[in-house]
């Protein structure tokens, strides 16, 4: 065998492979034997038959076999006796290969580079932490018992607001003809739920009890029923009754609903998940603030591949958003600029990853099988009835098994680095702990 690297260019390497005719027909030959050996044919007993048979019979799927074993031997070969780190799956690109002949192949990849992470104990860091106080545990309980409220006839004359339930009957037409589903009796609707088409319920607040309204309204261009997407539609609506939602009270009463004692023991529940919940957002806080100060201090190339491979998962992401319309700021940007913009995310995504596993590389950081199997059953509970076929599928896809233990490779490194750095907390309000840090940073920069 033959290996001649033809191409060296930063983290990119090009060989040229010859694998011997020699070498393709002896282990053709060998791979032969073991099928005649094997293989049972009318007229011939077991381990009788000619290789001559064997060989017309076999010989083609024999030879595509010892062509695809010699490609991935002699590649391995190639990356092993070098010490070669490979970043992704090497490309080969097989040459014109005639029977009997040598096996000569191309073949390209790509290098993991080379990390020297800093000095990790010098780094200084500010962690926002916030406390819970009595305001913000009443606040939950009332979106608590909010969650928990019923309907009663409104005790005021006046029309529907936002919020009110209104009972309706109504009934539809797509260019004057009546359509399945388009019409019901005493159908409770609240106001500003959005649970109808956009602009439906707009035009039902103000009505009075007794009223009689015509909703009109369009489908979205997207809508599910293809065939009434984007077509105008009339709804000739009674309104029968309009009522209030009245929140449940908080007392003993909601807190046996959730399974405690008493109203006290709902609070302290509360505030428990309150400060869990503060929590995590800290930790995320001073997670982006280390990996900010990580990306400015560390440069070194990255592969092409890996950032090609994060970039198009970014794009695809911000497509979607694009096309629903939730896009932010990007909803108006050039094409060209997201490009840029993503493109640049992308390659600080791998350089950051890259950098951080190095670091658990040398500390030897390692995510227990319990570790994985808690995030396994975490993943499994998201999809209640659904367990079964959750587990199923983990333990058919290494690559979903890889990709639930990423993240908890990620956050265990960055425990590890924070245990060195100094981190300091710095007591700060529940609104600008709960505030988008991006706001904070165009604010920095427009000031």
């Amino acid at each position: 065998m033959q290996i001649t690297e033809t191409s060296a260019d930063g983290l990119k390497r090009e060989f040229k492979v010859v694998v011997s005719a020699k070498d393709i027909d002896e282990k053709v030959n060998l791979k032969l034997e073991e099928v005649r050996r094997q293989v049972q044919l009318p007229g011939f007993r077991p381990g009788k038959v000619p290789v001559s048979v064997v060989r017309q019979r076999y010989g083609g799927s024999v030879l595509r076999e010892v062509l695809e074993d010699a490609v991935a031997d002699s590649s391995r070969q190639a990356i092993s006796e070098r010490g070669l780190r490979v970043a992704l799956q090497p490309k080969i690109e097989l040459d014109k290969y005639e029977e009997g002949g040598d096996l000569a192949y191309s073949m390209s990849l790509e290098l993991l580079p080379d990390v020297e992470p800093g000095d990790l104990s010098g780094l200084e860091l500010e962690k926002p932490v916030a406390e819970v106080d009595d305001t913000r545990v009443d606040e939950m309980l009332q979106r608590i018992a909010g969650a928990r409220s019923t309907t009663a006839p409104l005790t005021e004359d006046r029309p529907a607001a936002n919020g009110d339930v209104v009972i309706i009957d109504f009934a539809g037409t797509v260019d004057g003809e009546a359509r399945p589903g388009m019409d019901a009796k005493d159908f409770e609707l609240e106001l500003g739920s959005n649970q109808f088409i956009p602009g439906y319920e707009d035009q039902l607040v103000g009505a009075a009890a007794g009223e009689h309204r015509t909703v009109t309204v369009r489908f979205p261009e997207d809508y599910q029923a293809t065939e009434l997407a984007g077509k105008e539609a009339v709804f000739e609506v009674d309104v029968k009754e309009i009522r209030a939602k009245v929140p449940a009270t908080v007392d003993d009463e909601l807190a046996k609903e959730f399974g405690v004692e008493s109203l006290d023991k709902l609070k302290e529940s509360v505030r428990d998940k309150l400060k869990s919940d503060y929590a995590a957002v800290s930790r995320q806080r001073v997670k982006r603030q280390l990996l900010d100060k990580l990306a400015e201090s560390h440069s070194f190339d990255v592969p092409p591949g890996m950032v090609e491979i994060e970039f198009e998962a970014i794009w695809q992401r911000l497509q979607q958003e694009l096309k629903n319309g939730n896009a932010g700021e990007d909803q108006d940007k050039p094409e060209e600029e997201l490009r840029a913009e993503y493109r640049a995310i992308a390659e600080r995504r791998v350089r950051l990853g890259l950098l951080l596993s190095e670091v658990g590389r040398r500390n030897d950081v390692q995510i227990s099988q319990d570790e994985l199997n808690r995030a396994l059953i975490a993943e499994a509970r998201r999809w209640p009835g659904q367990e079964r076929q959750v587990f199923e599928f983990f333990q058919k896809n290494p690559q979903a098994v890889e990709n639930l233990r990423a993240p908890l490779f990620e956050d265990k490194v960055v425990d590890f680095i924070l245990e060195l750095a100094t981190v300091n907390e710095r007591t700060v309000s529940v609104e600008e702990l709960l505030r988008d840090p991006d706001e904070d940073a165009g604010e920095t920069q427009a000031a």
